[in-house]
């Protein structure tokens, strides 16, 4: 297997970001969940929160590095012909989900960073605010990025459910081309 992809196989560079991003998302989305149900006056909230926000940069990195990397990079050709449909469902799903890699993150930046105060990483260094917005718009990019994050985890269980299906019931080795 080499570094970029091929007609016929991924790279190894994605699916090491494939992998990374995955994960990476999901540990933020159960971060998330545990929040939501803290106290402001929770002691573990403060820090559940710092360390949201901080590996929410690290999001918003891999996501655009992914993302840059899929642009940037020839995409394998199915290994079996595929229906119309699931030819456009698959397009349109990992579309959403390479949009949804830089969405999230940047409506979390605007949310942490609205009041002019940077995003502390992981005490190095200060991601700066670049902007201060009110608080209807934080209130706005709150929920976008909550629904973002719930709509990105349907997304994914259907990109999953999909792996599988082509995996155990077509037979086509899809999954097997994106495992090491």
């Amino acid at each position: 297997m080499g570094w970029k992809n091929s007609t016929n196989q991924f790279g190894w560079i994605t699916r090491l970001l494939h992998w990374l991003v995955a994960a990476h998302i999901l540990g933020l989305i159960g971060l998330g969940w545990y929040m939501v149900d803290l106290s402001y006056y929770d002691p573990n909230y403060h820090d559940a929160l710092e360390y949201h926000k901080a590996f929410g940069v690290v999001a918003l990195f891999l996501g655009g590095l992914k993302v840059l990397w899929y642009l940037l990079n020839q995409q394998p050709l199915p290994p079996a012909p595929l229906p119309a449909w699931q030819h456009w469902a698959a397009n349109t799903v990992h579309y959403l989900l390479l949009l949804l890699m830089v969405a999230i993150p940047v409506s979390g930046y605007l949310i942490s960073t609205s009041a002019g105060d940077g995003i502390n990483l992981f005490d190095l260094f200060e991601l700066p605010a670049l902007l201060t917005i009110s608080d209807d718009t934080r209130d706005l990019a709150t929920l976008i990025h909550e629904w973002l994050a719930y709509g990105s985890l349907g997304l994914v269980g259907l990109h999953a459910a999909a792996a599988f299906k082509h995996q155990f019931i077509d037979r086509d080795g899809t999954l097997k081309r994106m495992l090491w």
